[in-house]
């Protein structure tokens, strides 16, 4: 395994440039490197991989430091890699999200698609999450962050991989230890609410996300509940590999 060169490290979010897991993480690896942020100006959370397209980007700077982008983080990452900055980065740290990415969360999840769009441009990268539906302990997951990047620098991993870190929302005295896992899965989604507007028009929110289901020893949720720090290697590879000489036996039986 290659050893990584990394001296600038972009981070990005997916709960805007005021967020204060991004900070944390900001303060925290400022010894690590040169920090660069480029972050979305509102909550994009849920915003997936999508790309902005049928307009232009707005990218201003911020009183703290940060690039603000008027889009979404998959744009923020693009933008930075691609031209908005001077220098382009050795490694993209996504986070740290308010709140856990665990199983099926991967697929919606903005957070994880700005360490998805950094890979996809060639760059190592890790997303962070502090699992918790009302995050307090971000130090937590920075100090995390900072242990585990020396490790990573110096092992490296393949280039289609992302690491999906999650962090237990506890004092780092209390995190039982770091483990390695797969994604674990979810039920079915609850249902809309469905309520209507001052018009009297009918609205949907989208309901919560569905409970634990594939939840046992070695998924990033059983790691979660047990108080380790989760780290699941994840890629972009889609192919369903098992199945692409079946069905061209299959194939070939047709007339």
């Amino acid at each position: 395994m290659a050893v990584l060169d990394v001296r600038r490290i972009l981070l990005s979010n997916d709960d805007g440039y005021l967020a204060q897991g991004l900070a944390c993480l900001a303060a925290a690896l400022a010894e690590s490197g040169e920090i660069t942020v480029v972050a979305p100006d509102r909550d994009r959370s849920a915003a997936s991989n999508s790309l902005t397209l049928t307009r232009p980007l707005r990218a201003t700077r911020a009183p703290n430091g940060f690039h603000v982008v008027d889009g979404t983080p998959t744009d923020c990452v693009h933008l930075a890699i691609t031209g908005l900055l001077a220098a382009e980065p050795d490694m993209v740290i996504s986070g740290i999200n308010h709140g856990a990415n665990l199983g099926d969360d991967v697929l919606y999840s903005g957070t994880v698609a700005a360490a998805m769009e950094g890979r996809h441009l060639g760059l190592p990268a890790i997303a962070v999450s502090l699992a918790s539906h009302t995050p307090a302990h971000f130090e937590t997951a920075a100090e995390a962050v900072r242990l585990l990047l020396p490790r990573l620098i110096d092992g490296g991993w393949p280039a289609d991989t992302i690491l999906n870190v999650n962090v237990p929302d506890r004092p780092f005295v209390d995190i039982a230890g770091f483990a390695v896992t797969r994604l674990g899965h979810r039920h079915k989604a609850e249902p809309v609410i469905a309520a209507n507007d001052p018009q009297g028009r009918p609205i949907y929110w989208v309901g919560p996300p569905g409970a634990a289901q594939d939840a046992g020893p070695g998924t990033d949720f059983h790691a979660i509940a047990n108080g380790f720090v989760s780290i699941t290697p994840i890629h972009t590879d889609l192919t369903r590999h098992s199945l692409v000489e079946p069905m061209r036996a299959w194939l070939a039986g047709w007339p």
